[in-house]
Parts: structure tokens; C-alpha cells; sequence
């Protein structure tokens, strides 16, 4: 296939965007990485400082490259942000980092117009949304939330334990980072998960194996979209043991979400009113697609897709979202195969779209020797 022109446009240069440029250059495609951020490392820098994958080093490596060291050992935030900046520097392809996009726009060839903060515009043959969601935090609304005088915030604005020292804390949420964060600030002040449902546990290691050896072997990391979203509808912990037990010791209590906020605290769910110190939501995140508003792309905020690929504009792919194509869509170890399919498919739309390109043009030449 010829390489277009115009470049495809990547947003993002995270493990999302660094996936997509290497399957762009496999695909034959000229790649343009736009990074927020001051290096292509997304937005692992800015995560709590202890936070550490629940995937192995073998399963948690993006395509041609594997973490260092002991591939049994679970990487910690740091590590993964080396990894991916040693990662971008083997993928041979234009990264501008500091380059943040505000607003994608159609135009009439086919193609697009991506506008960055800098004030350059820049024609594309096509645009890979891999901004991933850390930049937009779904922190929900209660009652008397405005009022509540304590430290509010949402786990992506979470670093360290220390500084909650002999306070009352909440923790909102039933997933990894909840019980992970709850966990870690336990050790220092006095903690209850609030959660909707008990948290549900999910054994780390399984007959001596971690559990993604499983996941890889049996398929499940496979298994198409509509079938995992009928079997996950629920929070899940992966757990060694230690939460469980922080839980059944007492050193972690959890109890039925609260209704609204006091100035003061929080109104539990059977009435009782209690002072609390801080509330930290781990409440997951959205996708962070607002520059796509001007397109009509998304469905109050989400995109419309199939497998990654826009359902509404020809030349629109995404790439890290949760559940896009598999299990492990929007982690490390599932990106790259992700990235490999919708890359393919956008490959033969340019293709088709220049050799329409060609017709045309043939067509007009011909058109105007007739006419001479």
C-alpha cells in the first residue's frame, strides 16, 4: 500500500498511542503522535505513588518489547512509566509531546482538521482516539456534597498514605484501586470502605499460577465484548489474601454506601451521622473524548463504536477503551492486538479511499483531453 500523504493522527502517547504508532507503521500508515504531557508516558506519572499492576511482568508488556527483569514480579507505577519511555524511544515515528488536541473537525475531502492548544492545525488522513480517561474522573453528586467541609477528591488525585495520619477516612468504591488505597491508608488512620454491594474477591494466584496465566491459556482474555459484558457485571478484587483479610480483622470495615453529606461528614445509609475527615472517591473514570463534541461522535460523552472502530465517521478509530474488544482491552497486555485489528481495518479504508482517490482524478483528466 502507498503511504498516504497526510499523516493518521494519534491523540495520546500513553500505552494506547505508542501501541497504535507501531501498528500504524506495520500497517504502512505515517503515524503523528500529539502527547498532552511533557513525554510519551500517558498519564502514568500522575498516579498514586504505590500503585502497582495486577498483571505480571509477562503479561503486561506492549507488542515487541518485554519488561526487564523477573517476569513473575508485579511492576510498580514507576517501573511502568521507565518501561513506556523506553518503549516510545524504539518506535521510530514523530512524537510531539507538550501538544495537547482541543477540538477535531471533519473536512469536506474525507479527512480530518486536529486544532491543538498551540494554535497549529493539522490535515489528517484519519485521527486514533488513544487519550485514554485518566483526564476525566467520574466523581458522582450527593446531597449536601457542596457543604461538606473535609477533603473530597478522587483517586486520581491520590499519592500517598501519610498525610491522612490519625484521621477518619472513607474510601468509595469496590474495585482494585478502592481496596488497594483503603488498604494502604489503614496503616495509618481509621478506614471504611463504602461500597453499594460487598466487595467481591477474585484469587490472584491460581494451583501456583497468577491468574492472567489462566485468563491467556483458557481464552478468557479473548472473549468477545458482548459476552464479557454479561458476565462482568460486577466489581471484582484480585487478591493474594491480604485484603480479605484486612477486612475480616477489623482493620478495614466496610459498610453500605452513604446517602449524603454533612458539613461535617456523611449520613450512612441506616441514618446514622458520622464525622469524617476525608472521603476519596474511587469511582473509575470516562473516557476523556471531549475534542471529538465538534465531530458528533460521541453518545453523551461515549463513543459509538464497534471493536474500536467509529460507527459514525470513516477514518475515527479508538484505542484503550474498557471492554473495547476483550477483557483486557485498556491494560498493557491487551492494547497491542487491539491496536493490530482496528490499525488493519483502517489501513484498507485509506487504501480504498485513495484508490477512489485515483479514479477520480483519472476520470477528471480524461474528462478534460475530451474537451480540448
Amino acid at each position: 500500500m502507498t503511504t498516504p500523504s497526510q499523516p493518521v493522527i494519534i491523540v495520546g502517547g500513553g500505552q494506547s498511542g505508542l501501541a497504535a504508532a507501531r501498528a500504524a507503521l506495520t500497517a504502512g500508515l505515517r503515524p503523528v503522535v500529539l502527547q498532552a504531557g511533557s513525554e510519551p508516558v500517558g498519564s502514568w506519572p500522575d498516579y498514586y505513588d504505590s500503585l502497582t499492576l495486577f498483571s505480571p511482568a509477562l503479561y503486561s508488556a506492549l507488542p515487541g518489547m518485554r519488561f526487564d527483569g523477573d517476569p513473575d514480579r508485579y511492576p510498580r507505577r514507576d517501573e511502568v512509566t521507565a518501561y513506556l519511555r523506553r518503549y516510545a524511544q524504539t518506535v521510530d515515528v514523530d512524537i510531539r509531546t507538550r501538544t495537547r488536541v482541543t477540538a477535531v473537525h471533519p473536512r469536506r475531502d474525507g479527512g480530518y482538521l486536529v486544532r491543538t492548544d498551540t494554535g497549529d492545525e493539522m490535515a489528517a488522513v484519519g485521527v486514533v482516539a488513544a487519550s485514554g480517561s485518566f483526564g476525566n474522573p467520574y466523581l458522582p453528586t450527593l446531597p449536601g456534597q457542596d457543604d461538606y467541609a473535609g477533603d473530597l477528591r478522587h483517586v486520581a488525585h491520590y499519592r500517598r498514605p501519610e498525610v491522612y495520619a490519625g484521621k477518619r477516612v472513607i474510601v468509595v468504591g469496590a474495585g482494585n484501586s478502592a481496596v488497594q488505597v483503603a488498604y494502604e491508608i489503614a496503616g495509618h488512620a481509621r478506614v471504611t470502605l463504602a461500597t453499594r454491594e460487598p466487595v467481591r474477591f477474585l484469587p490472584q494466584r491460581l494451583g501456583g499460577r497468577d491468574l492472567h496465566h489462566w485468563l491467556r491459556v483458557t481464552g478468557a482474555d479473548r472473549l468477545p465484548r458482548r459476552v464479557l459484558t454479561r458476565l462482568v457485571r460486577h466489581a471484582t478484587v484480585l487478591d493474594t489474601g491480604v485484603y480479605r483479610d484486612a477486612l475480616a480483622s477489623g482493620l478495614l470495615s466496610r459498610r453500605d454506601m452513604f446517602t449524603a453529606f454533612t458539613p461535617e461528614g456523611v449520613i450512612w445509609a441506616d441514618g446514622t451521622p458520622e464525622p469524617v475527615d476525608a472521603v476519596i472517591f474511587a469511582t473509575g473514570y470516562r473516557p476523556d473524548l471531549a475534542y471529538l463534541k465538534p465531530l458528533g461522535a460521541l453518545d453523551h460523552g461515549a463513543p459509538r463504536h464497534v471493536g474500536g472502530i467509529s460507527t459514525t465517521h470513516p477514518g475515527l478509530i479508538y484505542l484503550g477503551l474498557e471492554f473495547q474488544r476483550s477483557f483486557a482491552s485498556n491494560t498493557l497486555r491487551g492494547v497491542g492486538p487491539d491496536a493490530a485489528h482496528v490499525m488493519t481495518a483502517f489501513a484498507a479504508h485509506v487504501s480504498g479511499r485513495q484508490g477512489r482517490q485515483r479514479t477520480a482524478d483519472v476520470a477528471s483528466h480524461t474528462g478534460s483531453g475530451a474537451q480540448r
